[in-house]
């Protein structure tokens, strides 16, 4: 606690000392369980916030109905009347690390008081900026998240072998505490004051005060300046600035494996429209650089170690990547973002709504939306079916690739059956190089226990020309995620496989053993062989 402040700061220090067993860390958290009948109103973003549901009626058989899985409910006699006919689930609050900066509570008797989580710093929370993870919930409840699965897979998480040593500091985040005169407004002054006083905390970052040496004080940091651009030359003959790029600094690894680190610290920004970008207050020790752009596909890395020093600041100019590319586009389906935010997301079922997100950006974390693919005025009985220059992937495209679920006409069997699904991209090509290699880029956003499998004018062919084999545990779709753990499948496709007129590639999911064994889709892409235009 400081003097003069309005909250209470708290941190953790965890360490394995060399020799030690082995043994796991699956989650680690601080949480804050606060008065059941005075906080009543939680508050996670500007448009994320409402009156909430009491425990009770969560936990009581005579207040609500279990849904598909235990953290879900639907209210059918809660205490505010308001709620009866609504879903809740605290997953339905998940936030990306890069916006999870401060959530809580705002009491709002006598005198409104707010109860807030402020993170000040993304540096020790694992698996990169957007990785999702728990906020405030029904409880009420204020979670700071240290190490968890979610949205990451059952196989992401704190893993101690060989004897090894590790020491790491979590947090600190601090704890504010603000109230206001009662009035009209409240709730409104309660949050932007938390706000305010987040930025204050952001730009107090790192802390002069904590007096442990295993947290660095800014003097004993170093910074990284650079610039970042694309090589693309089937987009552009030029470079091309990486513009909105996230750049970030991660314990050396393979591209792309900061979304699975935890031991870590990590460091991002978000590069400017001409690719520059800057970290500061990074931790001494070495480090690779890594980054994403959006509008193009995988993963950018660094090759050489990064290291940083006490003090130092380290320049690197005009870095380029080259993503993978082999020939020129044919066709595209969706933006390449590491999300399938661009897909259909449809409306939910009026049994299972949460109002909250009813006309909202997020429309994605309502109940239920899986269920709705095989709905009437969609996918009944037969896949989704996808034309190149008819079809439009906002409307025609759905947002997850699911399980289909069937009756087997048996009374005496009350479980659910499910069968795979199998997803059509038809198109047109009056130029097929025979000879040639064409390449099927296919960007998964999240995966769950599923496989995707493609072939190629043959449904039937016994053995798929590609299969990913059994992929993915990051449950997205039953989390209420619009991505998880982005992968990347190139596969190649000889051109004597393709004829002149329709062609249709088949993407199979054949996993059926519940209804949330899916793919969310980020983007896909059919290339032509290099030499393709000759062919024109």
């Amino acid at each position: 606690m400081l003097k003069g402040s309005s909250g209470f700061y708290c941190y953790a220090i965890y360490e394995c000392l060399e020799g030690w067993p082995e043994f796991n860390i699956y989650e680690t958290r601080i949480v804050f369980k606060l008065a059941i009948d005075k906080f009543l109103y939680m508050a996670i973003a500007d448009n994320r916030q409402r009156v909430m549901p009491l425990l009770e009626d969560r936990e009581v058989p005579e207040h609500s109905e279990k849904l598909a899985y235990p953290e879900a409910v639907r209210f059918t006699n809660p205490n505010d009347p308001n709620l009866i006919g609504e879903v809740d689930d605290k997953y339905q609050y998940s936030m990306e690390n890069k916006d999870n900066q401060v959530h809580g509570w705002i009491c709002t008797e006598d005198q409104p008081t707010g109860f807030w989580q402020i993170t000040p710093s993304n540096e020790f929370r694992t698996c990169g900026p957007i990785k999702q993870d728990l906020t405030s919930h029904v409880g009420p409840i204020t979670l700071a998240m240290f190490v968890s699965t979610h949205y990451a897979g059952e196989d992401v998480y704190l893993k101690f072998r060989d004897g090894e040593s590790w020491k790491k500091v979590f947090g600190p985040i601090f704890i504010y505490v603000n109230s206001v005169p009662q009035g009209d407004d409240a709730t409104l002054s309660l949050w932007e004051d938390a706000k305010t006083q987040m930025m204050t905390e952001v730009q107090s970052w790192p802390y002069s005060f904590p007096e442990s040496v295993e947290f660095q004080k800014s003097e004993e940091r170093g910074n990284i300046l650079g610039r970042l651009l694309v090589l693309d030359r089937y987009v552009k003959e030029d470079y091309i600035p990486a513009k909105d790029a996230c750049v970030g600094l991660a314990p050396p690894g393979d591209a792309g494996s900061w979304q699975t680190e935890c031991k870590g610290y990590q460091f991002w920004t978000t590069a400017d429209e001409d690719g520059y970008f800057s970290i500061y207050n990074v931790r001494t020790g070495d480090y690779n650089l890594y980054a994403w752009v959006p509008g193009f596909i995988g993963d950018y890395l660094y090759e050489n170690i990064v290291t940083i020093a006490s003090g130092s600041s380290n320049e690197y100019v005009d870095l380029v990547y080259e993503p993978p590319r082999v020939g020129p586009t044919l066709w595209e389906i969706g933006i390449p973002d590491r999300s399938a935010a661009e897909f259909y997301v449809p409306d939910p079922d009026p049994m299972y709504i949460n109002s909250l997100y009813v006309n909202h950006p997020d429309r994605f974390r309502q109940y239920g939306l899986w269920s709705r693919y095989a709905d009437a005025d969609l996918y009944p009985s037969e896949d989704l079916v996808y034309t190149v220059g008819v079809c439009d992937y906002t409307t025609d495209w759905f947002f997850a690739q699911v399980t289909r679920k069937i009756d087997v006409g048996n009374e005496d069997n009350d479980d659910d059956t499910y069968v795979g699904t199998t997803w059509q991209i038809r198109f047109e090509d009056q130029n097929i190089d025979v000879s040639g290699t064409y390449t099927l880029r296919v960007a998964i956003a999240s995966a769950t226990l599923a496989e995707l499998q493609v072939r190629v004018n043959d449904p039937d062919a016994t053995e798929p020309l590609y299969s990913s084999g059994l992929i993915g545990r990051d449950n997205a779709v039953a989390r209420h995620g619009i991505r998880g753990l982005h992968s990347l499948h190139s596969i190649s496709i000889d051109g004597s496989l393709l004829i002149k007129g329709v062609n249709t590639i088949f993407l199979t999911q054949p996993r059926n053993d519940d209804e949330f064994r899916s793919f969310m889709y980020d983007y896909l892409r059919f290339e032509g062989p290099p030499n393709w235009s000759l062919f024109l």
